[in-house]
């Protein structure tokens, strides 16, 4: 007998490429299944804030409508305006038909005054909302939506933020869906919304 029959002649081999056989079957099973996003339940909730007319507001303000909400900063050299250029863009194509609401929630509370996000946001479209509060409202909303955001001195004495920036789609009832990619073309970007709802 030669040594390549005995080795498929023993109890090992086929053991052996019974696990392989399972453990690749589990990972086609893994890989097809329906995924969901493991924090989806988690990301959003309550909050009370001040919009950028001074006006206070809760969640319940934005009820029935899917959301659209990006944190950041209006002293924010970069990526806050940029997102909020290709935001406009992407509601444009969106269009006006269905209801939507764009929250712009600050992550500096200290700088970003209603007066402030006012005129910041009058540059983008009127459907974004500029929100604002207090420094324990602001870490609580925050927190609700998992959002990272610390202060970074600057050499002149004064700071800027790091912060998130994920784009949230939230559902009529409030719960999280996706992060908007508003990289691509703005009808892209639109129908991959409407396509989350």
């Amino acid at each position: 007998m030669s040594r390549t029959g005995g080795l498929f002649r023993s109890p090992v081999v086929p053991i052996a490429l019974l696990i392989g056989i399972v453990a690749l079957g589990l990972a086609i099973w893994t890989v097809t299944m329906p995924q969901h996003v493991p924090l989806a339940s988690s990301v959003g909730g309550e909050f009370a804030l001040v919009d950028q007319n001074g006006k206070a507001v809760t969640r319940a303000d934005f009820a029935g409508k899917p959301m659209i909400v990006f944190f950041g900063y209006t002293h924010c050299p970069d990526v806050c305006p940029t997102t909020l250029s290709d935001l406009t863009q992407m509601l444009n194509a969106y269009g006006t038909s269905e209801p939507v609401s764009a929250l712009f929630i600050t992550v500096d509370p200290e700088r970003d005054t209603p007066a402030v996000m006012k005129d910041y946001l009058s540059s983008f479209d009127s459907r974004i909302s500029g929100l604002t509060g207090t420094p324990e409202a602001i870490r609580a909303v925050e927190k609700a939506y998992k959002v990272y955001a610390k202060k970074v001195p600057t050499k002149d004495g004064d700071y800027s933020m790091d912060h998130t920036a994920v784009v949230y789609v939230m559902d009529r009832d409030g719960r999280f869906v996706n992060a908007l990619n508003l990289s691509q073309k703005p009808e892209a970007a639109a129908e991959e919304f409407r396509r989350d709802l």
